[in-house]
């Protein structure tokens, strides 16, 4: 059984940061693609972030040179680093993995950007 767990969500100030982890139980390059989506209130789940088994990131463009994905050496965690958040940014961030026709979902973090 897969389970992705999220941490790291909190309350920041306009222009703050803060860093995400997704903790996989085995490693994250077992994954085809691990990623970030975030869903606020009203809205549908979009995609923030991602990156491929090979090591290749995705961004959303409103993210772009603010959010910076990596994995940790022991591969079995990923990290959203969030800097120069915005109010807009605030939402419920899930990571997701990707495994052949799989795909699973932690339980999501809530990040809150005060203006």
């Amino acid at each position: 059984q897969v389970q992705l767990v999220e941490s790291g969500g909190g309350l920041v100030q306009a222009g703050g940061s803060l860093r995400l982890s997704c903790a996989a139980s085995g490693s994250t390059r077992s994954f085809n693609v691990i990623g970030w989506y975030r869903q606020a209130p009203g809205k549908q789940r979009e995609f923030v972030a991602a990156i491929s088994s090979g090591g290749s990131t995705d961004y959303a463009n409103s993210v772009k040179g603010r959010f910076t994905m990596s994995r940790d050496n022991t591969e079995n965690s990923v990290y959203l680093q969030m800097d120069s958040l915005k109010p807009e940014d605030t939402a419920v961030y899930y990571c997701n993995a990707k495994r052949g026709i799989y795909a699973y979902w932690g339980q999501g973090t809530q990040v809150t950007v005060s203006s």
